[in-house]
């Protein structure tokens, strides 16, 4: 079997690339060529072969170090995968100012400080005639209400429309822009969600029942499509939300019978 290197000579940051949707889009982008830096406030079970980072996205400090770092080590970076995220569950009466500032710092400005510290990097490599491109994780929740998910939905939304400005602001300077919004998926931070649930098990039910494909996303097939909108074979995309939901945000089916 041909094992497909589209990535070799491409190097990659992977935030919140330690586990979840973050390890699995590592894991990839190394299996097809690229050396990828994983950025994680722990990066220590980042997936073998990557360059381990300490950074919080939170800090423009240690964001700006870990960029600089990673493209020392590698001569120039190509892409940038912003994952890092986090979740928050209530209505918008239920979650006080500081966890909206929280979850707003590490969803949104995460990615605002990461891309900025990256973007000289790719526009060096985008002058020299390389491909180059921002991945933002996004959610299903950009695009549609869910219970008890407002503040995670609002940064979700604002991520969504991070994405399309910054696709408009740098695609003259041959930066591709996009986004991934995944159903929900089957990660560790799902999974403490559902520990927090009165029953869940009957929580977990309801969220596979909720997308028409039956199940929870897979973090591998995020990562498929966040590798996608990276790789070469994208390179007329960019503006695009990806919606790997199951069929969540498009699909109205008549109830089982």
């Amino acid at each position: 079997m041909t094992t497909n290197t589209d990535f070799a000579g491409l190097n990659a940051i992977v935030t919140g690339g330690a586990s979840g949707i973050g390890a699995a889009t590592a894991a990839l982008l190394l299996a097809r060529g690229a050396r990828v830096a994983v950025l994680d406030r722990d990066p220590s079970a980042a997936p073998a072969g990557a360059l381990r980072l300490k950074a919080d996205v939170t800090s423009d400090e240690t964001v700006r170090a870990a960029v600089a770092d990673a493209a020392e080590e590698f001569g120039g970076l190509h892409i940038v995968v912003n994952n890092a995220g986090i979740g928050a569950i209530g209505t918008v009466e239920d979650n006080a100012d500081d966890e909206w500032q929280r979850v707003l710092d590490v969803n949104v400005l995460g990615m605002v400080r990461t891309s900025r510290a990256a973007l000289p990097h790719l526009r060096r490599a985008a002058a020299e005639g390389r491909t180059t491109s921002i991945t933002n994780t996004c959610s299903i929740a950009a695009t549609a209400g869910l219970p008890q998910r407002a503040l995670y939905s609002a940064t979700k939304g604002a991520v969504l429309s991070l994405t399309l400005a910054m696709a408009a602001d740098h695609v003259r300077e041959g930066i591709r822009v996009n986004c991934v919004n995944p159903g929900t998926a089957d990660t560790p931070w799902v999974g403490r969600l559902l520990d927090q649930a009165d029953d869940p098990d009957a929580e977990r039910a309801a969220l596979n029942a909720r997308q028409p494909l039956g199940r929870l996303v897979g973090a591998d097939e995020v990562a498929a499509a966040i590798v996608y909108l990276a790789s070469p074979a994208a390179a007329s995309v960019t503006g695009t939300a990806l919606a790997v939901d199951g069929g969540m945000q498009g699909l109205r089916l008549r109830p089982a019978t």
